[in-house]
């Protein structure tokens, strides 16, 4: 922070007994930097280490969440790192989301005109995320973002209100708009929509004040359910179960009968899908073809359609494996929270029935023969024979299966694919250069890598030299004390986005990970395993 925000806060601290008390976290906030500025800047005090990596949390007035609980792990794990600069960077990104991305959390009640203005209910407890550098929600990151802190859930009653308010707000978006991922703060919070400059033709509707962005991705909807299952499977509580809840899972279930439908009927006959997706622009993974329906996709594969990827790019054939592989495992989970919470037995047999055939249809048409490395997992598939044999940085992956719950990371053909989507020859968004390698994708270009598909492959790992080899990489081009969305991997000191929640939520979520499995890779020799 500035020395005039410093100062600016100081006063404003010397000055809120002339406020009420609840108004004194907005007061002193105004005076506090924009944190895209504030994270592209170094700040002391350094590591002490061969990077000197810089400290980057904000000052304590200008966090919007708190939670001791979260701050007894940063020093648990911190004083048992031997690498210093790893332990700065566990300092900065295992808060980030709770120090700069909670945008609106309450225990208490609406207005009743703002819930009828927008549609939604915003009575309860609710909790608004942003991604990080974008004012604006997406399931998946936000998802994400929580996930490190749900094993804390039990033990901290702040944690445990905040991700509940996140599944009821998750609820309410899904019931209104569930083809969409990403979007605008609760009417409720009070707080301005944020300004989109796109021109997009969709197909359903939605209204613009409550929807950032409506592109359809399967994963969207599988990480909703995820946010319920994690938390379910951390507290025991299923108090997030309401009527509202139980809307917004049969709002999922509709739309994925709907993007389980075929292109042509058994007339062969088109028949338009329910979503379409059209926007202005020069860049050909921002918008679908053939009039906003994508490519075509045949009948009885039993697989649902994604029209975008977790990169936010349209998919090439609309059979998009890794969120089916995700939603198959999460539908599962889903039965097992409903029957935990006493709900109907026809519902549970139903989600545990739609999970079981979708991990078959993944098993039966996501694999394929690869002319190397034998059978393997498609990237995309169109029911037709045609594939697409890739991978993405972006989680839900094929990389990530194992981290998904799908297979387990000894499974043969995942070997298998890990292989191929590591090898340059046969993934074409396997990124080398001299000062960094990963995979990358389409959305950043053919010279970016993303340090989550390097965080990812180290948690899917059971070699220490891939794990430790991963984590260092990560580490070393992260010279602002944060981890970006994409590195330049012939120039570290080239990146995307220094502020950007998701990652640095799965960096943190690696050091815990090794923590508990591996904890002589980075406590030392002999080193008892941690857990929070």
């Amino acid at each position: 922070m500035s020395s005039a925000a410093f100062l600016a806060v100081a006063l404003l601290s010397l000055q809120a007994s002339a406020f009420p008390k609840s108004d004194e976290p907005a007061i002193l906030r105004r005076a506090c930097p924009d944190y895209t500025s504030y994270a592209s800047t170094l700040h002391a005090p350094y590591s002490g280490g061969p990077l000197n990596l810089p400290y980057q949390r904000p000052t304590e007035a200008c966090r919007t969440f708190s939670s001791p609980a979260v701050e007894k792990v940063i020093e648990d794990v911190t004083s048992r790192l031997v690498d210093k600069d790893l332990a700065q960077l566990f300092r900065n990104a295992f808060p980030n989301t709770l120090d700069t991305t909670i945008r609106w959390h309450t225990n208490g009640s609406a207005s009743s005109a703002n819930s009828k203005r927008d549609g939604a209910q915003w009575t309860g407890v609710h909790t608004f995320i942003v991604t990080g550098d974008i004012n604006a929600e997406w399931l998946r990151d936000s998802t994400n973002q929580l996930t490190n802190y749900q094993t804390l859930a039990a033990k901290d009653k702040n944690l445990y209100s905040l991700i509940l308010g996140a599944i009821n707000t998750q609820s309410e978006f899904v019931i209104q708009s569930p083809y969409c991922n990403a979007f605008q703060p609760p009417s409720a919070s009070g707080i301005k929509p944020e300004d989109s400059t796109q021109k997009d033709t969709v197909h359903p509707t939605y209204e613009p004040s409550f929807v950032f962005e409506c592109k359809y991705e399967l994963d969207s909807l599988a990480h909703f359910l995820q946010l319920g299952t994690e938390f379910y499977e951390n507290t025991g509580s299923t108090e997030f179960v309401t009527d509202r809840w139980y809307k917004a899972l049969q709002t999922v279930l509709k739309t994925i009968d709907a993007q389980s439908q075929p292109t042509f009927n058994s007339s062969n006959q088109f028949v338009p899908n329910e979503y379409t997706f059209q926007r202005e622009t020069t860049i050909g993974t921002e918008t679908l073809n053939l009039a906003g329906v994508g490519n075509p996709l045949n009948s009885g594969t039993g697989l649902i359609r994604s029209a975008f990827r977790p990169s936010d790019d349209a998919t090439i054939l609309g059979f998009f494996i890794p969120p089916n592989a995700m939603m198959s495992v999460q539908l599962q989970k889903t039965a097992k929270v409903v029957k935990a919470a006493g709900g109907p037995a026809s519902l549970v047999a139903e989600l545990q029935e739609r999970g079981t055939k979708l991990e078959k249809a993944v098993h039966e048409h996501g694999i394929v023969q690869h002319p190397k490395y034998g059978d393997v997992y498609a990237f995309e598939v169109d029911g037709y024979g045609s594939r697409i044999l890739m991978d993405d940085a972006n989680i839900p992956s094929l990389l990530s299966l194992p981290y998904l719950g799908f297979v387990d990371r000894s499974d043969r053909v995942y070997q298998n694919t890990r292989k191929m989507i590591t090898d340059k020859a046969s993934n074409p968004y396997y990124l080398e250069g001299p000062q960094f390698h990963g995979i990358g994708g389409p959305h950043i270009g053919l010279e970016n890598a993303w340090p989550m598909s390097l965080l990812v492959q180290a948690m899917t790992s059971d070699d220490d030299n891939e794990i430790i080899g991963n984590l260092n990489l990560v580490r070393n081009s992260s010279l602002h004390g944060l981890i970006h969305e994409s590195i330049d991997v012939s120039n570290i000191k080239s990146y995307t986005r220094p502020w950007f929640a998701w990652a640095n939520s799965v960096f943190a979520q690696t050091v815990l990970k090794i923590a508990a499995e591996r904890p002589h890779l980075i406590f030392g020799e002999d080193a008892k395993p941690y857990t929070p």
